[in-house]
């Protein structure tokens, strides 16, 4: 079971094509580095100290760009202090969060495809699942998200998302929170080093369609353009080859079952870690110039509208 969970390195030929795919020097990335740390230190708003395995994984998130590495570990500080509905009470044994294990999956595969992606199949498993629960869906996400930061020990090349709507219904997304979705979406992108190389939409209908023209106000404009919509899972198959997919998608990859009961074992494991972390944050009193405003930042405007679907 234990090696259902661990995230595959990436080694050999791949890792060499990796690190030109990252931008990553061997002989010069502890040098930028130690300008990271430099400068979160003089931060007076951020934590003065962080490990180096994840400031190493934001470098590569980033291509080793200083300033956009800069950028972004601001974001993460700053959204870990303005979204506490995703970023406190991280025990999966809680049981808003066991709860949800039962009804939604969501975990990284172990491998990875040939040119060195991660894939993640996120699914529901019930029809019931209450749209309430979304906040602590995207808490799950994001925890996954943080115990990558530190295990992604090499870095991959990009990351691709199956998201498998079978579940979603019209009720569904009459309830849904688009603050939540949009806080979400910011964090993703603003917060964390993903290069979301794809998403790939499974068993659509015209809800998911109206909830896809719903988000894509929030995402870059490159992203949307990385969304692909399958009606046969056959043009799956052209973007993730079958030996990593499991086999409910036409691969004869691992088990999802297998690979998200371990995953919530590893959160299990991080359960003190998770309570140690939530003092790390942006402090926003200390921040130079002027505090960022969160209203600013979530505003919801109106790019909001009525969804009606027939």
């Amino acid at each position: 079971m234990a090696s259902v969970a661990t995230l595959v390195q990436p080694t050999g030929e791949m890792w060499k094509k990796i690190r030109v795919e990252l931008n990553e020097d061997v002989n010069t990335r502890d040098r930028d580095l130690t300008a990271i740390k430099d400068w979160l230190r003089k931060q007076p708003h951020l934590p003065d100290e962080w490990d180096e395995g994840r400031m190493m994984t934001f470098l590569r998130g980033c291509s080793f760009s200083l300033e956009k590495c800069k950028r972004k570990l601001d974001m993460y500080f700053t959204m870990r202090a303005a979204c506490p509905e995703f970023f406190t009470n991280r025990d999966i044994n809680r049981r808003e969060l066991a709860d949800i294990t039962r009804k939604a999956q969501g975990a990284p595969l172990p491998g990875l495809t040939p040119d060195g992606r991660r894939v993640t199949v996120c699914r529901g498993l019930d029809k019931n699942i209450d749209p309430e629960l979304l906040n602590n869906i995207f808490k799950i996400a994001l925890m996954i998200g943080d115990v990558r930061l530190i295990e992604e020990l090499e870095g991959v090349g990009g990351d691709i998302y199956i998201l498998d709507a079978s579940v979603v219904t019209p009720s569904h997304l009459a309830k849904i929170s688009p603050s939540s979705i949009k806080k979400f979406l910011i964090c993703v992108q603003e917060a964390y080093p993903i290069k979301l190389k794809q998403v790939h939409v499974l068993n659509t209908s015209p809800v998911i369609e109206a909830l896809i023209n719903f988000i894509k106000p929030f995402l870059k404009d490159k992203i949307k353009n990385r969304i692909f919509v399958h009606s046969d899972i056959s043009t799956l198959h052209e973007h993730v080859p079958k030996d990593m997919l499991p086999e409910q998608y036409g691969g004869n990859g691992c088990s999802l079952d297998e690979v998200n009961d371990a995953w919530m074992k590893k959160l299990e494991d991080y359960t003190e870690w998770f309570k140690k972390q939530e003092s790390i944050k942006a402090n926003e009193a200390l921040r130079p110039g002027k505090p960022t405003n969160y209203d600013e930042l979530f505003g919801i405007d109106g790019s909001f509208r009525q969804l009606s679907i027939d």
